[in-house]
């Protein structure tokens, strides 16, 4: 194995160490509903924890790896993301759960512009490469539910610190990286990759679908578990820890397929047909009874990732002198922002239903697609704008 596909799957085994922990929120949430008696609006409380400082806080992270290199961040982001999700089951206080919940998402926020700024330098751009380390979290994402539902199930949330288990692993897994590297990353953020300047309206209209993709993702995220059962007529967990094991592994196929589609179309083509595609998969998530929702509910998965990391080389090239502050944006919205909207699911949900608190999501994948209608392909100097490099696939 090469050394840069050396470093893109170490750096995709550590993303997916990270995300994890993302995904572990709303993996406790039907835990926390079960052994805490917690409301929908005061258990998306704990979604808004996890995402309320992280969306502020991880295009603060970005600017300053704009300005500094800071490849400790890596380890230690991902050690604080662990911790605080490990510690956030030992207390019966919700003040104490939310607190440890907002450790984690810190941890988040602090490692994801960094990492890409990492990924980015150790790939020499290639998006295909940026594909895979994208991919390590959609992995991270779709054992969360497993994770969480094999340690909590047994024993309840006072086992949630063995939970801190792949923090430590993704920790150690990303030093040899940062060795391998060496002055690469600790030298101007990669900015030698690209040239140009920054497009900053195209740039604006791409985060603004990434923040209409982000609300439709974490709400499902937040709900899925607890509204599928009403589905398919279940009971339990079992049905709803499936349902979100499908919503995030689906995540893996769509980040794959995006990667591949545009080797033949242009980024933005790809992304419009994607957003699409969701519009129905969405509907039918909602609407549709019976175990046909599971389908639905991949194919929507694959349609909000095949823009994935589509999207986050776009925003780079859109802003090739702050490849930082694009990726903290991009790669923090799309997990974070999409939060501040779950205490109004959560609430319109305990006030009518979940049917009727899920259904605006529909209309959301479609504004994407009407922000990328006219979004320009940005030109990637030096080759094949839509595959410079394939060597990391």
């Amino acid at each position: 194995m090469g050394e840069k596909n050396r470093a893109i799957v170490l750096l995709s085994v550590g993303h997916a160490c990270v995300d994890v922990y993302q995904g572990a929120v709303a993996a406790l949430v039907p835990f926390f509903v079960a052994e805490r008696a917690y409301t929908y609006a005061v258990v998306s409380g704990i979604v808004l924890a996890a995402s309320l400082l992280s969306s502020v806080a991880q295009p603060v992270f970005g600017l300053l790896t704009d300005r500094w290199a800071m490849p400790w961040l890596l380890p230690v982001s991902t050690v604080l993301g662990g911790v605080g999700v490990a510690l956030s089951g030992l207390s019966g206080s919700y003040a104490l759960t939310l607190a440890f919940v907002a450790v984690s998402g810190i941890g988040v926020a602090a490692y994801h512009p960094e990492s890409a700024r990492v990924a980015r330098i150790a790939s020499g751009g290639s998006h295909s490469a940026m594909g895979w380390f994208s991919l390590g979290g959609n992995i991270g994402f779709a054992c969360a539910p497993l994770m969480v539902a094999a340690v909590v199930s047994g024993g309840g949330l006072r086992l949630t610190p063995l939970l801190v288990v792949p923090a430590l692993a993704g920790a150690v897994l990303c030093l040899p990286v940062l060795r391998a590297l060496g002055r690469p990353a600790g030298g101007g953020a990669g900015r030698g990759l690209s040239e140009g300047g920054d497009d900053r309206r195209a740039f604006a209209r791409l985060s603004l679908a990434v923040v209409c993709r982000s609300i439709v993702f974490v709400g499902l995220s937040a709900f899925i578990s607890s509204y599928v059962p009403e589905q398919v007529g279940g009971s339990g967990t079992a049905a709803g820890t499936v349902a979100l094991f499908v919503l995030y592994a689906g995540g893996a196929v769509g980040t794959v397929l995006g990667g591949r589609l545009a080797e033949r179309w242009d980024r933005v083509t790809v992304v419009r047909w994607a957003y699409l595609v969701t519009v129905a998969a969405v509907a039918g998530t909602v609407f549709v009874p019976g175990p046909a929702v599971y389908l639905f509910v991949a194919l929507t998965s694959a349609g909000l990732y095949i823009p994935f990391s589509l999207q986050v080389t776009l925003a780079q090239d859109y802003l090739p002198t702050r490849v930082g502050t694009a990726s903290g944006i991009t790669l923090g919205l799309t997990v974070s922002v999409g939060g501040l909207a779950s205490p109004v699911i959560g609430a319109l949900a305990d006030a009518t239903s979940l049917r009727t608190a899920l259904a605006p999501l529909v209309v959301l994948p479609f504004l994407a697609w009407l922000l990328f209608r006219t979004l320009p392909e940005p030109a990637v100097p030096g080759g094949d704008r839509r595959s410079p490099a394939r060597s990391a696939g």
